[in-house]
């Protein structure tokens, strides 16, 4: 019915916003702790993104200005700082390093860092 299939939009919009935050994240300060599920699929993510910086176009600052919070502060750094690291690298951008289990519920952890 129409209140199961609205429930799901909502959750998969609420996945939404919390993949765009953890990549914003991710990609302002190079390093983040968070579950390994949500972690692989943030390398995904991640990956795109410094793709679009790499190749540097104007369509491409959109696409990254309509998906990342904060453009102002991490578009420089995708355009410029990640697109000079990486001008060589074809792709695997980011690690995931699993570091155990969280004390509260027991999901798998790890931390996803953007290399040098």
């Amino acid at each position: 019915h129409g209140g199961v299939r609205r429930k799901l939009n909502m959750h998969s919009a609420l996945r939404r916003q919390v993949l765009r935050n953890l990549t914003t994240d991710l990609i302002k300060y190079g390093r983040l702790e968070t579950t390994m599920p949500r972690a692989k699929e943030l390398r995904r993510l991640a990956d795109k993104m410094i793709t679009l910086g790499k190749r540097g176009s104007e369509h491409d600052r959109h696409q990254i200005e309509a998906y990342l919070y904060q453009p102002k502060a991490v578009v420089p750094l995708l355009m410029d700082t990640y697109a000079k690291r990486f001008a060589d690298r074809p792709g695997g951008f980011t690690r995931v390093i699993p570091i155990g289990n969280r004390k509260g519920d027991h999901a798998p952890m790890a931390v996803i860092e953007i290399l040098n």
